[in-house]
């Protein structure tokens, strides 16, 4: 008699098939009100789908990551439902899940306006409220096509003909009046949805993401299992909008794009001064570490991409130039092929051994326009990259070291969350079973060590090694992936890299390939949106403005000014003839960490009164005093 094995080790017996509402109804009545889809032998499947034979099952309610995925899902479905009840001409193409949500795109002349989103989200709850019932169909491929052409919806009958031939078509139906092709799985009825749901935005799209194609609108939603995190997360979208680091450069003074350098950054004197601040707090941890900075050239010959791999894995994202003498080159989109001909120059031992080569390199990869997205998504950008080189017995203690000193960093910088994804060996790789073993075991030893969370993507590690991915939580809850560390057996071979061992043999060192931030430019509007604007003093770009009251006060004002100035304090004088709140407010905008206000008192008794940001309180101190202090914030925070 076949069986279904469940999580907790229950087996369940029935006689020729079972489907997932009898199996739920089976386990629980409770299980059977909040089952939403199962998951049959690691395959997702629709509750009404038939067990014929012995498996196990997991039932998936709001409650697991996959049971949200599915009611996004079917909440696309609802969505390109309404709209077609709403606008009958409009054609539906495809409607995915996307982190948080979902979005469909739609052929239609018109095009959608903010309030066809509020006629739609309200057409969405009546379908809701109607709880459609969800039938699932598969159909002959020459049919669906002739079917779909006949509705005039071309392009699904377009990505019909794109499927391939010995894969199943599957035609989901909501009620009597719609259905869609869909792989599934889906929910029983539309009731399930539940009402957590809201349109956000409309954009374009070109058909199959191609420029070439026509443009489609792309309508965008999120939904969640219940009304409390839906309203947390647009809480989220509130803040997150506040905190746009594009909107926080411009009223700092900090960057701007402009169209004749898509995807590169236009950096202002006070964007530059944060800079090089990051950098130079970067390169002081690194020395610390024993790094040695290096710095190679930007533009190399094709010939050392084709020998590191780069050309063929990388070739379509890649920068180049064609010369008069017929050679080509190409700007680099990463560091370490040029890394590793530092390392080649002159006989290493195993005495030099680990050897630590950091370099903060300018590096170009070619991103699509529509991906651009201020700081975070550039063309152009600065790597804060280092390649460790080592024998294999040293691969633990550097990823330990590597581990500890990327979290000591981000803890300097406010991140307090820190989450770790382990990638081991992937299905294509180089090199042989015990040498990765070896290397997996180095960095799951320095996860562990690190006693932070982490999860494993099976499968997902680099064609040459390992890796681990560190992940930022920002101060709204929003993850970031920054620094990364892998293990290569690869590169270092191809481009002839070696060491004399103990015994005088030559051999090829592993490298290990390490950012803390990835991208410096990308890390800066992390930060901008992770302090609202408020950086650290330490970091601020400007960090005190000083203030007089009246024109018999400049003297005093800029005598100070010249002293902060001389002890490294970024620090300006606002001399204006404006009043003193409107500096306030302005200087507060552009977030200056300190307003320094010098009026007839403080001349006379030779203070400062210091108003702070976010704070509407004053503070005054003698002026030896708070240089002292002020001095002290503007430490960098090497511990």
């Amino acid at each position: 008699m076949p069986q279904v094995q469940l999580l907790d080790g229950k087996k369940i017996p029935f006689e020729n098939h079972i489907n997932g509402f009898e199996l739920t109804k089976k386990i629980s009545k409770s299980l059977e009100k909040i089952a939403l889809v199962m998951e049959v032998d690691g395959e997702l499947k629709d509750l009404s789908f038939k067990i014929k034979k012995d498996c196990r099952v997991k039932i998936i309610t709001a409650k697991d990551k996959e049971g949200l995925e599915v009611i996004r899902h079917d909440a696309a479905h609802i969505m390109a439902m309404a709209v077609q009840e709403l606008y009958p001409k409009t054609q539906v193409t495809i409607g995915p899940v996307i982190e948080n949500g979902f979005f469909y795109d739609f052929a239609r002349k018109d095009p959608f306006t903010k309030e066809d989103l509020k006629k739609i989200e309200k057409k969405m709850c009546e379908i809701v409220d109607r709880d459609v019932k969800t039938k699932r169909e598969v159909w002959e491929r020459k049919s669906a096509i002739a079917h779909f052409k006949k509705m005039g919806e071309k392009y699904k009958a377009e990505i019909i003909e794109s499927i391939p031939d010995e894969e199943e078509l599957s035609i989901y139906h909501h009620g009597n009046s719609w259905h869609d092709l869909c792989r599934g799985p889906h929910l029983a009825s539309s009731g399930k949805i539940g009402k957590a749901f809201k349109l956000t935005k409309v954009s374009g799209a070109y058909w199959r993401g191609d420029s070439k194609n026509e443009m489609l609108q792309r309508i965008y939603g999120t939904c969640w299992s219940n009304k409390k995190d839906l309203d947390d997360y647009l809480n989220r979208l509130e803040e997150a909008e506040k905190r746009d680091h594009r909107k926080l450069g411009k009223e700092m003074d900090l960057f701007h794009f402009r169209e004749e350098s898509p995807g590169s950054v236009f950096w202002h004197e006070k964007g530059w001064i944060l800079f090089q601040r990051l950098i130079e707090y970067m390169r002081m941890k690194q020395r610390l570490a024993g790094y040695k900075e290096i710095n190679t050239p930007e533009l190399l010959d094709k010939s050392l991409w084709e020998k590191s791999g780069h050309w063929e894995k990388f070739g379509e994202h890649m920068f180049t130039s064609d010369t008069p003498d017929e050679k080509t080159f190409a700007i680099k989109p990463m560091n370490c092929p040029g890394c590793v001909q530092i390392f080649n120059q002159g006989l290493k031992s195993y005495r030099d051994l680990p050897l630590k080569l950091s370099e903060f390199g300018k590096v170009h990869r070619y991103e699509p326009s529509g991906a651009l997205h201020g700081l975070l998504r550039v063309r152009a950008f600065t790597q804060d990259d280092a390649h460790i080189f080592c024998t294999e017995e040293q691969i633990t203690q550097e990823s330990l070291a590597v581990t500890n000193l990327i979290l000591n960093i981000y803890k300097n910088l406010g991140f307090k969350k820190i989450i770790l994804k382990y990638s081991d060996r992937p299905e294509k790789r180089v090199g042989d079973d015990s040498t990765w073993d070896k290397s997996e075991a180095a960095l799951l030893s320095a996860i562990k060590q690190s006693k932070l969370e982490y999860s494993i993507n099976k499968g997902e590690g680099a064609f040459y090694g390992p890796k681990i991915e560190f992940v930022l939580r920002d101060a709204i809850g929003r993850d970031w992936q920054c620094g990364t560390l892998q293990v290569d057996l690869n590169l270092p071979g191809r481009l002839g890299a070696s060491y004399v061992d103990k015994d005088g043999t030559k051999k090829v060192p592993v490298m290990l390939h390490r950012a803390l931030f990835g991208s410096l430019e990308r890390f800066i509007g992390i930060l901008i949106e992770n302090y609202a604007g408020k950086l650290p003093f330490w970091l601020s770009p400007t960090q005190a403005v000083v203030c007089p009251i009246a024109e018999e006060n400049h003297d005093y004002v800029n005598n100070l000014f010249e002293d902060l100035f001389k002890e490294g304090i970024k620090c300006e004088v606002d001399l204006r003839n404006q009043k003193i709140n409107y500096k306030i407010r302005e200087h507060s905008l552009a977030k200056v960490p300190m307003i320094l206000v010098c009026g007839k008192k403080e001349v006379a008794d030779k203070t400062i009164t210091v108003r702070r940001l976010g704070s509407d309180k004053q503070e005054t101190y003698k002026r030896d005093e708070f240089i002292k202090n002020i001095l002290m914030l503007n430490k960098l925070p090497l511990n």
